[in-house]
């Protein structure tokens, strides 16, 4: 993953502002270690880090237009770079870089469209010097993580993580997913929802063999399913470097890797295939020593035939970093910071064996329903809506663990189960099939796709959240050093101390303390949301089941009748 930092509506350009900005984006090297470009001119400054995958020699930033007049700064990957870069015969482009087609799509002036064109995950800054105008987007997920701040001078500052802009400007908010921000009609405003509201485009109801998805009998269904999502690894095996698969034991990760070692021994280069130079997978897990995850991860990565590298983590070593990792990924909510240290831990690894890029099983308990509490879902009209709940809240949630996890280190993740084609077909299925009423298994249809890539126990495993799975023993050894380090009268007045998002528990608070720490700001605390869950519901589920009331608990062992081991 790179990062970026832009300033915008500048008044003058002075040595001092380009060495705010330099400074700015040195708080976000982690993120792109491998190179440092910076641009200032007219009323703007562009700064970029680098973390090169796709063309490592030329492609630095910031990437310029052939006459020099547009600048542009990019964290992504556009896995449909070579058909665009084929539609601008007459463009010269200067580097091999995938982001690079963002260039021409902006100058031909339909913004909409444009972003609307791009397959991939991305968050930009785009300047023009022929009318001193600029545009920021962020990709329709937001899988890439964007933050934008103001000065009340009228200066617009954007960059890739929050840390950059603590104590620059005098507020800021998250970008937010599927909008852009242009300078000639200011404000965010969205070119892409789920729902195709304000005319902004949304989820396309494609086509399979013919017959549209929604309309599908549940075995079609099946095909459509494993077919989009092996389109969609393959599409995102672009690189020019080596890369991983995450292989925590579950279903997804297993599913993605499954695919992905089918695929590993061809490098996607040019639209077709060469041999790789990495002619291994390798896969890996994270856990406490005989943690749930870590023997299922070694049974799926012994039959599909990666290389496997299983990371253990003492609850000692969890705990001595805790207070980096609330630094690198920037919340105090509490399920996130609980899995982001074992992800935070293994990405270290990762990077110490030379791999930059990982692909992660993120997404698929969104669009399909995998947390136990859906088990609750009363018809399908409601889990559907309930899907598109959780798909809008990604950013908050999983999208920024995995990213900022691993950008921590210089790893970049990918996303299979987010691919922008994919989700077309995943969310037009009849939602009648991704039901699980009962003791019906969630995920059937996803499993049923990949059942035969799986050991049986495996592909039929039942939902473990990545807390919970890398050993029960640390959420409960979180839970009680929070009760024994946190008062009851520290909690009584928890609302004074922390009047935005007062924390609801004392792990809550014990997170929110190191957090305001790090970030003292009132737009940092309120850049995190602070809503109650079971099981990792929204707010709104928790009306599915009375034993729901007033219970506020991430885990999956919350949801009783469900869960094998709940409490």
């Amino acid at each position: 993953m790179c990062g970026i930092v832009g300033i915008f509506n500048i008044q003058e350009q002075t040595p001092g502002l380009r060495q705010k900005a330099l400074r700015m984006s040195q708080k976000i090297r982690h993120r792109g270690p491998d190179w440092s470009g910076i641009y200032t001119g007219g009323s703007a400054i562009l700064c970029h880090e680098r973390l090169s995958i796709v063309d490592p020699e030329s492609g630095r930033q910031p990437l310029f237009s052939p006459d020099k007049k547009q600048v542009l700064a990019v964290n992504g990957e556009i896995y449909n770079h070579q058909a665009l870069r084929a539609e601008f015969a007459d463009y010269q482009f200067q580097t091999g870089s995938d982001c690079e087609v963002i260039l021409p799509l902006m100058r031909k002036g339909d913004i909409v469209d444009g972003l609307n064109r791009l397959s991939g995950i991305f968050a930009f800054a785009f300047y023009d010097r022929n009318d001193d105008s600029f545009l920021i987007a962020r990709d329709p997920i937001g899988v890439i993580p964007l933050y934008i701040g103001y000065d009340n001078d009228g200066t617009v500052y954007v960059a890739s993580e929050l840390k950059a802009l603590e104590g620059q400007c005098d507020r800021y908010e998250p970008f937010l997913p599927g909008h852009y921000y242009w300078s000639k009609d200011p404000g965010m405003k969205p070119y892409y929802s789920f729902t195709g509201e304000g005319g902004a485009q949304g989820f396309k109801d494609v086509e399979f063999e013919g017959k549209p998805v929604s309309e599908l009998s549940y075995n079609d269904s099946v095909r459509a399913v494993r077919k989009g999502l092996m389109d969609a690894v393959k599409r995102q095996l672009m690189s020019d470097v080596p890369y991983g698969v995450l292989l925590s034991g579950g279903l997804d990760s297993s599913v993605i890797s499954a695919i992905a070692e089918k695929y590993s021994a061809k490098r996607i280069e040019n639209d077709g295939e060469t041999a790789a130079y990495w002619p291994r997978l390798h896969s890996f897990a994270v856990g406490l020593k005989g943690a749930p995850d870590l023997a299922k991860a070694r049974l799926v990565a012994d039959h599909i035939g990666t290389v496997h590298h299983e990371i253990n983590y003492t609850i000692q070593e969890g705990l001595d970093a805790i207070r980096d990792v609330i630094y690198f990924i920037e919340t105090y909510d509490v399920t996130t910071v609980r899995a982001s240290t074992p992800m935070y831990l293994l990405a270290r690894v990762i990077k110490s064996m030379g791999i930059k890029m990982v692909l992660s099983g993120e997404g698929a308990d969104e669009i399909f329903g995998g947390y136990l509490y859906f088990h609750r879902a009363p018809n399908a009209t409601e889990f559907h809506k309930e899907t598109l709940r959780k798909l809008s809240k990604l950013h908050l949630y999983d999208c920024l663990r995995a990213n900022k996890s691993l950008s921590a280190w210089g790893v970049e993740g990918r996303v299979p189960f987010l691919d922008r084609e994919f989700l077309d077909v995943a969310m037009s299925l009849n939602p009648e099939y991704k039901l699980c009423p009962g003791h019906t298994i969630e995920k059937k249809i996803v499993r049923d796709a990949f059942a035969d890539l799986l050991p049986e126990e495996v592909a039929w495993r039942q939902k473990e959240q990545f807390s919970d799975g890398v050993g029960y023993s640390w959420i409960d050894t979180l839970k009680q050093i929070a009760a024994s380090s946190v008062s009851d009268e520290q909690m009584a007045h928890a609302a004074e101390r922390f009047p935005i998002n007062p924390p609801r528990n004392k792990e809550e608070y014990c997170y929110r303390s190191i957090f305001a720490e790090h970030f003292p700001s009132d737009s940092a605390a309120r850049s995190v949301p602070s809503v109650p869950s079971v099981a990792c519901s929204t707010a709104e589920a928790l009306a599915w089941d009375a034993s729901f009331k007033n219970l506020n608990d991430p885990s999956g062992r919350a949801v009783k009748g469900v869960h094998e081991q709940a409490y």
